[in-house]
């Protein structure tokens, strides 16, 4: 937890880079800040934060895709594969399950959301960080970053197999053009390149990015996104080529955490700890576009099954917030009662709950995405961290704790 005079000194920072976010270009554990803003408001140029629109470099949206990487299912939205009960084929028979990472004791346990218990728990490596979905939506992979190994399960069956030596994986993406995974070794400031299935590696790629941490893709596909947690910034990277392509500076003293595209691929969604709230990046001319507060310790985000909404993970404020994609503007709060520390995890297949891990409390939360309500609290083990909904609509995974289109 960061000084209040820390977060004052931030407040004052981030309230001037947001004063020049609309006319100047930057240069190409977790605290809790206290941003200017109030909660759902919009850090925009004043020319623009009612209409929320921004010109942008459209160039992105007309180039050609990765090649290899399925085309969209509709004009304009990113998330169109991932509606209500769109299951694939390749998961339809699989059962619903909630499967939970537990950091501190090296544990999965694995939650039924239909009568919201625990069903099942079982061990894998130390300091595991994140349940993944594969590519091929076939496997699920857990992240043991201190074990240097991640262990697959047959979500099918639940069989649990041998762990495949990797190192340092904080993290697991995969290109969306299935040909490579990539391991984000946070500690050895890294993403590396590896073969999908056997997850032998490639090409290491040093990153100018201390605790590279989270990240997202382009609408083509073409760049991805790259939070900096320790290092106040984001960077770039061209994915054909595996080689950054630029970085973008936060006010100093930010600590971006997930990122998202928005449905319409225009813009980048970052959540950041310190500043309470989320970035809004252009990642063509890679600078920012805005700020929306949400609540203290913004961490996780996760689009709605209508891609309407974001919902963001205020960690350190125990709520979670409803964002707009439309407006840019938080619709409504969502505080849990008796508090807690929402953190990872996923929407269930028909919308209708939002599974949150609760970081600090040891348990996990199901939250009705209709009215906000906590419908489930559920006991798990210490640390839970990037708990992944499992069976999810959409063609194919990007990774994290399931990210589809």
């Amino acid at each position: 937890m960061r000084s209040h005079r820390t977060s004052t000194a931030f407040a004052a920072v981030l309230t001037v880079a947001l004063a020049v976010a609309g006319c100047t270009s930057p240069e190409s554990g977790h605290g809790a800040g206290h941003p200017p803003p109030s909660p759902g408001t919009s850090a925009l140029p004043a020319a623009t934060a009612g209409s929320g629109s921004i010109k942008l470099d459209q160039s992105s949206s007309a180039a050609p895709r990765l090649p290899g990487m399925p085309p969209s299912l509709g004009p304009g939205d990113v998330y169109a594969a991932d509606r209500p009960g769109r299951l694939s084929p390749v998961v339809r028979h699989m059962p619903a399950r909630v499967w939970v990472p537990d950091s501190g004791d090296g544990t999965v346990h694995v939650i039924d959301p239909r009568t919201r218990r625990v069903v099942r728990r079982f061990g894998v490596g130390r300091l595991p960080q994140h349940v993944t979905p594969s590519w091929d939506l076939r496997r699920l992979w857990v992240a043991n970053d201190e074990s240097n190994t991640l262990t697959p399960i047959d979500p099918a069956t639940g069989h649990v197999g041998r762990p495949v030596p990797v190192a340092d994986p904080y993290n697991l993406y995969f290109t969306p053009d299935g040909r490579r995974a990539i391991v984000v070794a946070e500690r050895l400031g890294r993403l590396d390149f590896r073969e999908p299935r056997s997850m032998r590696l490639r090409h290491a790629l040093a990153v100018p990015c201390p605790g590279v941490d989270h990240l997202d893709f382009s609408a083509d596909g073409r760049s991805l996104l790259a939070s900096c947690e320790f290092g106040a910034s984001l960077i770039r990277v061209d994915v054909a080529a595996e080689r950054v392509s630029g970085r973008l500076a936060l006010p100093p003293g930010a600590k971006p955490q997930d990122v998202k595209l928005a449905p319409d691929g225009r813009l980048f969604y970052v959540a950041d700890m310190v500043a309470g709230g989320v970035w809004l990046i252009d990642g063509t001319r890679l600078r920012v576009a805005g700020f929306v507060a949400t609540g203290a310790g913004a961490h996780g985000l996760y689009v709605s099954r209508d891609s309407a909404s974001l919902y963001v993970s205020n960690r350190d404020a125990g709520s979670v917030s409803v964002l707009s994609f439309a407006t840019r503007r938080v619709r409504t709060t969502w505080r849990l009662p008796g508090g807690g520390s929402p953190d990872m995890g996923g929407v269930s297949a028909d919308g209708r709950v939002l599974w949150l891990s609760g970081r600090y409390h040891a348990e996990v939360y199901g939250i009705d995405t209709a009215s906000g309500r906590l419908l489930a609290r559920v006991r798990v083990g210490r640390g839970p961290h990037g708990l992944c909904v499992y069976p999810q609509p959409g063609r194919y995974s990007l990774g994290h704790t399931g990210v589809f289109r």
